[in-house]
């Protein structure tokens, strides 16, 4: 065998590695399915809605489905309308108007942030998190928690047992001794769970201060966050997997922090069983600002994956533009499908997907579908300044998104994930101009140049392919 074939065996290793983990979980669990979106553009219960809007019910919504009528055009069934209708008829989330969205670049920016909101509250702090490590991060932030604990502050935490595996139990007794409630999520000892699911994970990053403020996004309680993504291309001679990841988050005030309250409560309930102590977790919230939000969410014990469904449900309405920042890409046939039948009809797809990754399956799980794409005219670029963690999405100048679901199957059937959608042109402006930037540091996938590809690369795509439903 020469020496050629002999490398390119050897970098398929981890692929099989990652196979036989693979193998592990379809023994131990059930093989769960995506609902079947066919018709989505098109579907029965729009034909029958088209031209009108929610019903809403409280207050708040009344207000809500106001802000909208004004984002419309008049006279013209747009993607608000289509996509609202269609959101509707599936029992989507609330809309909820009077708040305050504020986009969030990069670790620096977000735990300032999240910080000084701690450093203010009087009444609890509620911290959800897959990754909250015992670096200079971790330190600071359980330093923080320490103190607000005893002036009399209420806090609870909620970590993921696999995603903070790493993480010394010293960490979370320290907590614990100074009177904090920890909560482990799916412990991996199958002897500490209430139900022992090891593929159900808790991916959600949610942060919430006295029912008033909440943060939610892409990034964990982690030192490669300590500085951020951006800097000058003739000083960063290499991009470093372990710092200054590129990652968004995004600060809420107002009325829909209460939507991320009861999804830590319930997470709560279901995890570990009693009830957190509450304090005013509810309180009465005053409209903040004009921003029209829904928090979406999802988990392996919902009926129907509502962010899956609204998702594709506003690319398929899009009729100008599709914007995406996905760390983690590897889609199933609908998703696929859907992309490609949007560039199709003309309207502008381009996906920001990652250079490089800290998981190589999933990195070339999903360059696999790169030519499909690619075929139909969807715009590929890879960011290879920084590693890229963020999950967004901006469509048509209109609807955001940012939250922790990646575009992949672990997000939309295995683990438990959650999303801010933010309507209106203002916070889309930000988002476009924050994928501009990204799109700056990134590097357009040719599709002819692809196709040339080495055959080194096309094995290891087509073997992570395999096991795309467990990534």
């Amino acid at each position: 065998m020469n020496d050629n074939k002999m490398a390119t065996i050897k970098s398929l290793e981890p692929y099989c590695r990652n196979a036989l983990w693979a193998v592990l979980l379809s023994t131990l669990c059930g093989c769960a399915s995506l609902p079947d979106l066919k018709g989505l553009r098109h579907g029965s219960a729009q034909r029958q809605q088209q031209e009108r809007l929610s019903d809403f019910r409280s207050a708040s919504q009344r207000r809500a489905d106001q802000a909208i009528k004004k984002l419309r055009i008049d006279g013209e069934v747009n993607l608000l309308t289509r996509h609202l209708t269609y959101v509707e008829a599936v029992n989507g989330p609330p809309l909820v108007a009077g708040n305050t969205a504020r986009l969030l670049v990069d670790g620096p920016a977000t735990f300032d942030a999240m910080f000084a909101a701690i450093q203010r509250a009087r009444d609890h702090v509620n911290l959800e998190s897959y990754i909250i490590d015992d670096g200079v991060i971790g330190q600071r932030l359980a330093d923080l928690l320490i103190v607000k604990r005893a002036q009399g502050v209420d806090v609870n935490i909620i970590y993921d047992s696999v995603g903070s595996i790493s993480t010394p139990p010293e960490f979370f007794d320290r907590l614990r001794a100074n009177r904090i409630k920890v909560c482990e999520f799916n412990p991996v000892n199958p002897l500490k769970g209430r139900k022992w699911r090891i593929n159900n994970r808790d991916h959600r990053k949610i942060l919430i201060v006295d029912g008033e403020t909440a943060f939610t996004g892409g990034i964990n309680i982690s030192g490669v966050y300590s500085t951020g993504s951006f800097g000058s291309k003739s000083k960063r001679k290499k991009a470093d997997m372990n710092k200054g990841w590129r990652d968004t988050h995004v600060q809420i005030d107002g009325p829909a922090v209460a939507e991320f309250q009861r999804l830590f409560v319930d997470t709560w309930a279901k995890q570990c069983g009693a009830a957190v102590t509450e304090r005013n977790y509810f309180p009465h919230v005053s409209t903040t600002d004009d921003k029209v939000v829904s928090i979406t969410s999802s988990s392996p014990d919902d009926s129907l994956n509502l962010t899956y469904v609204i998702l594709l449900s506003a690319i398929a309405h899009a009729e100008k533009s599709i914007y995406l920042t996905m760390a983690y890409f590897v889609p199933d046939p609908q998703t696929i499908e859907t992309l490609k039948a949007s560039a199709q009809r003309g309207v502008d797809v381009k996906l920001i997907l990652p250079g490089f990754s800290d998981f190589a399956l999933v990195f070339h799980a999903g360059r696999s579908y790169y030519s499909d794409l690619l075929a139909a005219g969807v715009k590929i670029f890879e960011h290879r300044e920084a590693l890229l963690h963020a999950k967004t999405a901006v469509i048509d100048g209109v609807w955001s998104t940012v939250g922790s679901t990646n575009m992949d199957w672990r997000s939309f059937l295995h683990n438990d994930e959650v999303n801010a959608i933010i309507l209106g042109e203002e916070f889309a402006n930000e988002m476009q101009r924050m994928f501009d930037h990204d799109l700056a540091e990134s590097v357009a996938i040719e599709r002819e140049k692809w196709e040339s590809r080495s055959p080194g690369l096309k094995m290891k795509e087509w073997g992570a392919r395999l096991w795309q439903y467990w990534l």
